[in-house]
């Protein structure tokens, strides 16, 4: 069992950069394949993106391609989300997700374990 917690949301400007992280705390942090989701006012959390356990396989949702980086660095039981050009469109709460299959990693309900979230406010 892992708890995941969430930091570095915030307000950013059109066009910015910021970092998301996300703790591990408990045993086997490195045999969940993890992910971050988004949700927005009014709609249905989304993927934005996963990682397989040893970050060798990376997977990006198509609105995030080329803007957002994921890494995991697994000693440190940490996961992360570099935002960079960041959109108004950006603008969610976040989550980090750990499961154990990396099929279907873009499903939601595949994940067991959720963090509780960190807000990204994109605006000028």
């Amino acid at each position: 069992q892992v708890q995941l917690v969430e930091s570095g949301g915030g307000l950013v400007q059109p066009g910015g950069s910021l970092r998301l992280a996300c703790i591990g705390f408990g045993r086997g942090f490195e045999r969940y394949v993890m992910a971050w989701f988004r949700e927005a006012p009014g709609t249905e959390r989304e993927f934005v993106s996963a990682i397989s356990r040893s970050g060798s396989n990376i997977y990006y949702a198509d609105s995030v391609k080329g803007r957002f980086t994921i890494s995991r660095d697994n000693a440190k039981k940490m996961l992360y989300l570099e935002m960079t050009n960041v959109k108004p469109e950006d603008s969610a709460d976040y989550y980090c997700a750990a499961g154990v299959s990396e099929e279907n990693y873009s499903r939601r309900n595949l994940y067991n374990y959720w963090g509780q979230g960190t807000q990204v406010t994109v605006s000028s």
